[in-house]
């Protein structure tokens, strides 16, 4: 499908931040989806997956989960860029990241082209973490969580890890990491796996032998991994298909 896309503001309690919207040229009525940052920003890879996805025939959005604490921030993969992605990481709370994914769904529900039955969301990195948080809200039905670090020991401005969490999703998630990757050890995504099966969660749980963080990014090709991508994407869209 041919896509269209552009930069609009959304409203999240008397907070407005920009996210990229990427909607089907064709009309229709299409699902939702959000897509959430790296702790790169809304950058160029953020942005083509949106379209990415809007050419498959949903309607992305992709908010700027930093915009509190730096408007317009978008950068590449290079020691400084990564070290001031983690400073603004650190210093977000999970009720603000909550409320702006909530504010999406508003805003993708005031949009006449959406089902209202239920949005996606996917993340990688951070945002990856952010797509388990967000596995908590009740309109969110599918959630794609690629290598989010630190679900199983940390949650953003908060005494207790987000996998504590994890009896609150009542949606379908598949959680997408590499045995290789230095920042989740293997024994954390076994954690991770066994909260999903005490609390009934409906999941999936993937592991790509000699992949690494971030190998759904070809923006790095350190750590792109083109089979681990493409069989990953794969089982995106079939999630997103019950949307």
């Amino acid at each position: 499908m041919e896509v269209s896309s552009q930069w609009v503001k959304v409203n999240s309690q008397d907070f407005e931040f920009d996210a990229y919207l990427a909607m089907p040229e064709t009309a229709g009525i299409y699902p939702g989806v959000i897509v959430i940052q790296e702790i790169f920003g809304v950058n160029k890879h953020i942005q083509e997956v949106t379209d990415k996805l809007a050419s498959e025939g949903y309607i992305a959005i992709a908010p700027a989960i930093y915009q509190r604490q730096a408007p317009g921030f978008a950068v590449g993969y290079s020691e400084k860029e990564t070290k001031q992605g983690r400073e603004y990481k650190v210093k977000t709370q999970a009720k603000e990241l909550l409320a702006d994914i909530q504010a999406c769904i508003v805003y993708l529900y005031s949009q006449p082209q959406v089902k209202q039955s239920g949005v996606g969301t996917i993340g990688f990195c951070f945002g990856g973490h952010v797509a388990y948080l967000a596995a908590t809200l009740a309109d969110v039905t599918a959630i794609a969580s690629f290598y989010g670090a630190q679900i199983a020991t940390w949650c953003p401005g908060e005494n207790e890890p987000t996998i504590n969490r994890t009896k609150n999703i009542t949606g379908r998630i598949y959680t997408f990491f590499g045995t290789e990757d230095p920042l989740i050890p293997n024994e954390q995504t076994e954690q991770i796996e066994q909260a999903l099966i005490q609390h009934n969660v409906d999941h999936q749980v993937f592991r790509y032998e000699g992949a690494t963080h971030g190998f759904m990014c070809d923006y790095r090709p350190q750590s792109y991994n083109s089979d681990a991508a493409q069989d990953a994407w794969k089982k995106v869209l079939d999630l997103f298909s019950q949307l």
